[in-house]
């Protein structure tokens, strides 16, 4: 009788617990599939949670434009809605930098934790946000900033916490993946396959971001300050996109068995004197076909683990999509209203090693040169006595065309990013050399 009467205690003390409050700023894509998976999910989501998770508003630019939710819900006072008492947490979703910025550093300074998808305002301010979310003990979440469905943020944070990450490197931006892939499948020219891709609703109708590198720039920086413990903005990461890129690079590529991927590498970098530092950097690059990132292809992320202890590790999936998205974002929810119920905290992004940025040019790389070339004795030799200069070593040489048509390819070992990139303004000046055609660097091998 009396375990009865406790058990029927339990049950009025769990079903007493205060719902869980969330206002959700945006309703894209993303927003509209947080919100529907809330609501049909909402039996679910409260056993997971230990209380009923409740969406209190949903702040929109236009309230008159159709939407698949109450009226009543919607407002276009976001500054209103999260400064609400019965707002627990606040799931950012709108982009950009401002009003954002400001919105969530409000709410975090007024006891809310906070979720957000922002990879371009957590490249500049995760900094303040995390010093906002730790004097106020509550939770930022951001999983779903940097490769939509697939789970990254976490296992670095928490997972690999009592490992040491040596290298970050993966495909985080699906427009210039499903370009690069389509233009290796079909030998179709860049401009061509973007504008196929806009078609699709792959690339956005100014696809600057995506292409020129930007988007996967802002998601390296995160990766690298999360991986090494130390502060990376976007501003750090040595950028270059793919409109560059030609289908007789990716032709050429497959003459070495390597593929062209835009690639996001954070690298703890190790010095002669033992000193580390971080280089973050974003480019086009050959790959090696037996490399895991070389199949993946059309409009989806990997992102490849490389730590000490644990090895090489590989998290690929959905980088983008509405539905994939909205499921890291819920999943960084239901983690923040556990908090929220149970009491305590998420671990909060660490800066204690404060690892100095490499700059490029000290980077140790490997280079793909393709140029027009006279077609005449001693130009090879030319060409090698300017890589001979600067001690970079060449890997491999291959000529093709004849006339006005020859092609020469170059392929180099590793060497300093500066003394490679000083070969290349080399060869541009040499009277046999008619033109440099690509410069791309070579990925994912063993020299």
């Amino acid at each position: 009788m009396t375990g009865s009467v406790q058990n029927a205690s339990d049950t009025s003390e769990v079903n007493a617990v205060r719902p869980i409050g969330v206002a959700v700023l945006g309703m894209g894509n993303v927003g509209a599939e947080v919100v529907r998976i809330i609501t049909d999910n909402a039996d679910d989501l409260r056993a997971r949670v230990g209380a009923p998770v409740e969406i209190r508003g949903v702040a929109v630019r236009d309230l008159n434009r159709p939407r698949k939710i109450g009226q009543e819900l919607l407002t276009d006072d976001p500054a209103s809605l999260i400064a609400r008492d019965d707002v627990d947490i606040v799931v950012e979703l709108m982009g950009g930098i401002d009003p954002a910025r400001a919105l969530i550093r409000t709410a975090l300074e007024s006891g809310k934790s906070v979720v957000t998808a922002n990879k371009a305002l957590l490249a500049e301010y995760t900094g303040e946000l995390a010093s906002a979310a730790a004097d106020a003990k509550v939770d930022l979440y951001f999983e779903a900033a940097v490769a939509g469905a697939i789970p990254v943020i976490r296992p670095l944070m928490q997972s690999l916490a009592g490992d040491t990450v040596e290298r970050v490197a993966g495909i985080v931006n699906g427009t210039t993946n499903f370009i690069l892939s389509a233009m290796d499948e079909t030998g179709a020219d860049y401009a061509d396959t973007l504008a196929e891709a806009g078609r699709l609703g792959y690339a956005e109708a100014d696809p600057t971001a995506d292409v020129e590198g930007y988007d996967a720039a802002a998601k390296a920086a995160i990766l690298a300050s999360i991986a090494f413990h130390s502060r990376v903005t976007a501003a750090d990461v040595h950028r270059e996109g793919i409109s560059s890129v030609t289908a007789a690079d990716l032709l050429a590529a497959k003459k070495f068995d390597c593929t062209i991927k835009l690639l996001s590498i954070c690298e703890r970098v190790r010095d002669v004197d033992g000193s580390q530092r971080v280089s973050a950097r974003v480019y086009p690059a050959l790959i090696p076909l037996t490399h895991p990132l070389a199949t993946v292809n059309g409009a989806f992320n990997a992102v490849v683990v490389e730590a000490e202890n644990a090895g090489r590790l590989m998290f690929y999936g959905q980088g983008a999509g509405g539905s994939p998205t909205a499921s890291a974002v819920l999943g960084d929810m239901v983690m923040a209203a556990r908090n929220r119920v149970h009491g305590g905290r998420g671990p909060l992004e660490s800066t204690y090693a404060s690892l100095p940025i490499a700059p490029i040019d000290d980077v140790f790389t490997r280079y793909y040169i393709s140029m027009r070339v006279a077609d005449r004795p001693g130009v090879l030799a030319q060409v090698a006595g300017e890589f001979t200069k600067r001690s970079v070593s060449i890997a491999a040489v291959r000529q093709e065309g004849a006339g006005d048509d020859a092609r020469l390819i170059v392929v180099t070992h590793r060497a300093p990013d500066r003394a490679q990139s000083d070969c290349v303004a080399a060869l541009e000046d040499m009277d046999a050399v008619i033109k440099v055609s690509s410069v791309l660097r070579l990925e994912g091998t063993d020299d």
